[in-house]
């Protein structure tokens, strides 16, 4: 089982009950390690469940505390109680790992130790710098329905790539956040 299948599971196990709270999602992905952290908001926002209003916006302020942390080398996951008790129903978290299940395992078969510079400091830390800049925009993407999915899309490729050391995703996430930054100006001209 590959890394993204892994992290998928303890999403999929997190808790107790009909509502999940978003501390026990975080907790159990944090096992891995605070770049799989990361990666539970980004992958969720690109699932149908960022068209609940307010909720790119939370998954956006997540990835950027969590992104400050990982800069900051905090070992152990910090977040504001009010983050902390969010809930999601459990069947909308399992409907979404399920929903993630096959690409993900697409990409664990695909991923491979390949320009691992780009997944080492210091380029690491642009990594997390550019997660940083990605959470933070995520709120004001928030009237564009779906619009969020692009940036959690770009942040997940780019935790895919330090978890499993493959830096090509990191390339593939920089190409997304370029064509997303030339997209408002492709349009207009």
């Amino acid at each position: 089982m590959g890394e993204i299948t892994s992290v998928l599971n303890a999403v999929r196990d997190a808790g107790e009950g009909d509502e999940v709270t978003l501390s026990a999602i975080l907790e159990t992905a944090g096992e891995h390690s605070l770049t799989a952290v990361l990666l539970v908001p980004a992958v969720i926002v690109v699932t149908p469940l960022s068209g609940i209003p307010g909720f790119s916006s939370l998954m956006g302020l997540v990835i950027a505390l969590l992104a400050v942390q990982i800069l900051a080398g905090r070992k152990h996951l910090w977040m504001p109680q009010w983050i902390r008790r969010r809930t999601i129903e459990r069947k909308n978290v399992q409907w979404a790992v399920e929903w993630l299940r096959k690409p993900a395992g697409a990409i664990d078969a695909i991923t491979g130790r390949r320009l691992t510079v780009l997944v080492h400091r210091p380029a690491a830390s642009v990594l997390h710098l550019a997660c940083l800049v990605c959470g933070l925009a995520m709120p004001f993407l928030e009237f564009v329905p779906f619009s969020s999915s692009v940036l959690g899309a770009a942040v997940s490729l780019m935790s895919i790539a330090l978890l499993a050391r493959d830096g090509l995703f990191a390339l593939f996430a920089f190409l997304l956040i370029g064509g997303a930054a030339m997209l408002p100006y492709l349009i207009a001209g």
